[in-house]
């Protein structure tokens, strides 16, 4: 599988990323040992990045992938906004990890250029761990064109990771064309570009071939974030990032691949889960959380922030 140079960082990743958020607690709840076989499956094949999140819940993965093939690179996200926040967030990271080097620190979910600023704190802090050699670069994700639009202004996120795909599902405030758009102008001048959801949380299975094909035309992407919970979907996607056609029998087992979101019964109807999705996918009625599938980005959040633990992604 082809690397390329992640933007101006030096760091030199696999055009597949992979995602770890779905085999994690809130999706798949693979053990850590099952876990950590996809991705050495997934190293097998010559991929070398692994994304994270301190919300994800799956440092423990890596722990374990990381004792497979200790030079792997590592990307992580957190929500932290002042200086003690990202402290925490920090030692988070490398003791879930069992690695005191970060390759790649972002601020999670950015919005706009409003979100960047009132987050400021903490990107100073990633940036004084960077100085002094704990972290490689800084960075930020998004599910928003404005975010995209506003990170031009601050070259200290030297790695923008981006939800695109074919149809621009689950992007926040426009289309697909526009958040490309300033993809475009980001790697233009040096901006390490990730992408995430070019399946669209699983809505797009059954256009896959169209889909990965728009993604990986576009030379401004330089790595491609996935979430892999079977050896079939490993096997799969890893032909594809290698040019390579995949078997039949890794096609056919992954194209029934289609997840959703699951509500259970028990719903008490507080809301919170409502107040945290991004993609006003969830309302309540009849005093229960329902989900309107069209919408849904499948990022599990909600599931999060659910008290009553109803929620989960199957």
């Amino acid at each position: 599988m082809d690397k390329v140079l992640l933007g101006k960082t030096g760091i030199s990743v696999s055009r597949l990323c992979f995602g770890t958020l779905t085999m994690g607690p809130f999706q798949r709840s693979l053990s850590v040992s099952e876990g950590a076989a996809l991705m050495e499956r997934a190293f097998a094949n010559g991929v070398n990045f692994l994304d994270t999140a301190e919300i994800y819940d799956t440092y423990p993965y890596v722990k374990q992938a990381l004792k497979i093939k200790p030079d792997a690179v590592v990307s992580t996200k957190c929500y932290a906004y002042d200086r003690a926040t990202a402290e925490r967030s920090f030692k988070l990271a490398v003791e879930g990890i069992g690695r005191e080097y970060i390759d790649i620190f972002m601020l999670h979910e950015q919005e706009s250029e409003h979100t960047i600023r009132g987050h400021r704190e903490a990107a100073e802090y990633f940036l004084e761990m960077k100085e002094r050699g704990y972290i490689g670069a800084l960075g930020l994700s998004t599910h928003h064109v404005a975010c995209m639009k506003a990170a031009q202004k601050y070259p200290e996120f030297e790695v923008l990771f981006a939800l695109i795909n074919k149809n621009g599902i689950g992007i926040a405030d426009g289309t697909s064309d526009e958040m490309l758009s300033q993809i475009k102008d980001a790697h233009a001048v040096g901006r390490g570009i990730m992408a995430m959801k070019p399946l669209g949380g699983g809505h797009l299975i059954a256009d896959r071939e169209a889909c990965f094909d728009y993604i990986l035309k576009q030379d401004c992407i330089d790595t491609v974030a996935i979430g892999m919970q079977s050896i079939a979907e490993v096997d799969y996607n890893c032909a594809v990032f290698s040019r390579k056609k995949p078997s039949e029998e890794t096609a056919i087992a992954t194209k029934r691949a289609r997840r959703r979101l699951l509500i259970q019964e028990w719903c008490g109807g507080c809301g919170k889960c409502v107040q945290v999705c991004k993609n006003h996918a969830l309302r309540l009625e009849n005093g229960r959380a329902v989900v309107d599938d069209d919408k849904c980005a499948l990022c599990s959040y909600c599931a999060r922030a659910c008290p009553q633990f109803t929620i989960k992604v199957i």
